[in-house]
């Protein structure tokens, strides 16, 4: 499994921004529905962890999938569930969306 910090996230997303023809990670956010509305990075789509398994074909086995979560050990698991299905660019955001907050966007709320 691949890991990326909250930083190298953001260059990446920046990057797409700057250049519509790189591929955009799939921002999978697997926190409880409260902890989404409370704060997410946007552009994220919430599939709580204990849905994974039902919902895992609404997802692409090619796409890089950035699995996010409060701080990193749900979206770690996640991805280990992915790479275990055959979905070969699972990568956990190390630190989940409080290292978002604390490096990339102070203006984010913190719970």
């Amino acid at each position: 499994m691949q890991h990326l910090t909250a930083r190298e996230l953001a260059a990446w997303i920046a990057d797409c921004q700057a250049d519509p023809s790189r591929s955009k990670p799939v921002l999978l956010d697997v926190r409880e529905p409260w902890e989404f509305e409370t704060c997410h990075i946007e552009g994220a789509m919430l599939m709580p962890m204990q849905t994974v398994p039902a919902r895992i074909n609404e997802l692409d086995d090619d796409a890089q999938i950035v699995c996010i979560c409060h701080h990193g050990g749900r979206s770690m698991q996640v991805a280990n569930f992915l790479e275990r299905h055959g979905f070969t660019q699972a990568i956990n955001l190390t630190g989940g969306v409080h290292a978002w907050a604390q490096q990339v966007d102070s203006s984010m709320p913190t719970y």
